[in-house]
């Protein structure tokens, strides 16, 4: 047994050091991020790597595809990032604005629908080998949850304040698939994940609130 595939059983279920490390840090990447800290970026490209490696080895090479996707868009936001704190404040977040919103529900929309049948096709979603119409909705999920994933990280590689309701959206249908795909640390942990998005949601509206704020005095001078 390689490093890959090492771990421990938790009432009968293996449970692979990979799936747990990688995780965890995708956790502490929540947790960054609420804190607007440049460290989210990091965390999350380790985690992006740990659980590629756990997704190959439990054959769900979707997932796996949504983790290189990830590791991806984590350079992209610490770029981003790097560059809206540059003078030593705060990261400044905002809502997005209306053609942001119209443009990452289309992006949703259109690119589940495209996933999908890419992912069925080419039988890279597991659900593909179940037959339908079961098979048909664990690929739409499949694929739901990769576009989903690609829009919230974009949008907070922006530091748009919608990145977490994206999120919601994609922990609704994740905690369910997860666990049915057999990746119970994962299902679990988009468990936790919904609540920390939501908490998350709250922090970045109050900031947004707070530095609003602030303006309207010097704006009325």
């Amino acid at each position: 047994m390689n490093w890959a595939q090492a771990g421990f059983e938790v009432l009968g279920t293996k449970v692979l050091w990979t799936d747990l490390v990688g995780n965890v840090a995708a956790l502490a990447t929540v947790l960054l991020a609420m804190r607007r800290s440049l460290w989210t970026w990091p965390v999350q490209l380790t985690g992006a790597v740990l659980l590629l490696v756990a997704s190959l080895t439990a054959h769900i090479t979707g997932n796996a595809l949504k983790q290189v996707m990830f590791g991806g868009l984590a350079i992209y936001g610490w770029w981003r990032w790097s560059r809206g704190i540059r003078d030593g404040g705060s990261l400044p977040v905002r809502p997005a604005r209306p053609a942001e919103r119209a443009g990452m529900i289309a992006t949703l929309l259109i690119g589940t629908i495209a996933v999908g049948v890419v992912f069925y096709v080419a039988k890279l979603s597991w659900g593909a080998a179940v037959p339908p119409p079961e098979g048909y909705y664990l690929v739409a999920a499949d694929a739901y949850i990769f576009v989903g994933s690609a829009v919230a990280t974009w949008a907070q590689g922006r530091a748009l304040v919608d990145f977490w309701i994206v999120w919601v959206a994609v922990d609704l249908v994740g905690v369910p698939l997860a666990f049915k795909s057999g990746l119970v640390v994962s299902g679990a942990v988009y468990g936790v994940f919904f609540v920390l998005v939501l908490a998350g949601l709250l922090n970045w509206l109050k900031e947004y609130r707070s530095s609003r704020a602030a303006l309207v005095p010097e704006e009325a001078l």
